[in-house]
């Protein structure tokens, strides 16, 4: 699990915060730290795409402290839905960290990464719009990278923007809602 460590001033305010909305529970005896805020995804209709789902959970859950993407348990709602399509891959925010992702067949077929595609449409569900045209380098430059690109992580500024998107919150709190249909 990720936890982010606060240290004096406001970290020190937050804790107190976090500490009297919890109860009183630490995640760990002298740990100053808040837990990552959990998000579960459920990628059964992903098809021939669920380990890469998979992994692209997994480059986020590596990227970033704020926020961890973790398989749904059964009987459970997940709070992104990913299916696999014959269309152009696209994610559908409801609120922050909440949606639908589609791993479209026609960018797989075009020659696209299917890994990328996955972080990629995360990346939305987390917060993050396009940035396009961008270099292989951005994530969420998406197809504009082109095909030779397999680049499935964020840079140092799509990591942050997740961090701030995430950070503030404690863990199952519900962030600001974002409305918006990102379509790549």
């Amino acid at each position: 699990m990720h936890v982010r460590r606060l240290t004096g001033g406001l970290g020190a305010a937050a804790l107190t915060v976090a500490l009297t909305l919890t109860g009183g529970h630490a995640a760990a005896a002298g740990d100053h730290a808040l837990a990552a805020r959990v998000l579960t995804y459920d990628a059964s209709g992903a098809a021939e795409f669920r380990s890469a789902v998979d992994r692209g959970a997994a480059i986020w859950n590596e990227s970033v402290d704020a926020v961890e993407l973790r398989p749904v348990a059964a009987g459970q709602r997940a709070n992104i839905r990913v299916l696999a399509d014959n269309g152009w891959p696209r994610a559908l925010p409801t609120t922050l960290g909440n949606g639908t992702v589609y791993i479209g067949r026609q960018a797989v077929g075009q020659g696209y990464d299917t890994v990328r595609i996955s972080s990629h449409e995360l990346g939305h569900i987390l917060g993050l719009p396009d940035r396009k045209p961008g270099p292989c380098s951005s994530l969420m430059s998406g197809s504009s990278a082109g095909t030779a690109c397999t680049n499935p992580y964020p840079n140092a500024a799509e990591r942050a923007e997740v961090e701030d998107n995430f950070g503030g919150a404690l863990a199952g709190t519900a962030p600001a809602a974002h409305a918006a249909v990102i379509v790549d």
